[in-house]
């Protein structure tokens, strides 16, 4: 298992602007390798829950831990936070259309600093756990919707990350190929339980997660 336990205590956030605040001493705890699904109205803070978690946004008073360590403060030792702790995969896979599936799944290992022994192995483990073991070499745009959403969330464990935050990663396909990637989800996060949050609007795929979370 490569979760750790999630821990988020007295959470405040407002946006400048706002009279009312997304978070008013907010409090979750996520078990080490546990899949939560987080459901709710439009506006009701849950990608901002996302963004918190990952460092990518600022909250006022309140910590979240990983681990046992708290998010860090500034830019630079949080980008080294989301670099070891993360995996972020969102609606749209981002994919870069240059490089090829396999080569999309070894930048994150690249970025760090070169490839950890092993490296092309765990790739290809990665790609045949989603189906997408004879499509390495495909560039982005010879992909399906499916398939690109499936290889954007194995490119978010590469790293071997502790959490893996998913922000409606099926929300913009139909409803039969959502199923199929939710499978894969699925078979990844049994393979490898990292401690994930998973926005979703689909009631369906919400409940077949471990835990359900209404915020709002």
């Amino acid at each position: 298992m490569i979760g750790q336990p999630l821990s988020i205590r007295d959470l405040h956030k407002t946006y400048p602007g706002n009279a009312h605040p997304v978070f008013d001493g907010f409090a979750l705890e996520v078990e080490a390798g546990s899949l939560c699904a987080l459901v709710g109205v439009s506006g009701v803070g849950k990608t901002t829950l996302l963004n918190c978690v990952a460092g990518l946004d600022h909250w006022e008073a309140g910590t979240i831990a990983v681990g046992g360590e708290p998010v860090p403060e500034g830019a630079e030792a949080r980008s080294l936070y989301r670099r070891r702790r993360v995996g972020l995969a969102f609606q749209q896979p981002h994919l870069l259309p240059e490089f090829t599936v396999r080569e999309n799944l070894r930048m994150p290992l690249l970025i760090d600093g070169g490839e950890a022994e092993g490296a092309e192995t765990w790739i290809a483990q990665l790609l045949s756990t989603v189906g997408l073991g004879d499509l390495g070499e495909r560039l982005p745009s010879q992909l399906s919707g499916g398939q690109a959403a499936r290889a954007g969330l194995a490119r978010a464990l590469v790293r071997r990350p502790a959490l893996w935050l998913l922000d409606e990663p099926t929300g913009n396909l139909d409803p039969a190929t959502a199923e199929e990637v939710f499978g894969f989800l699925l078979s990844l996060h049994a393979e490898l339980r990292p401690t994930t949050l998973l926005v979703t609007h689909n009631p369906g795929l919400a409940g077949r997660c471990m835990r359900t979370l209404r915020l709002g």
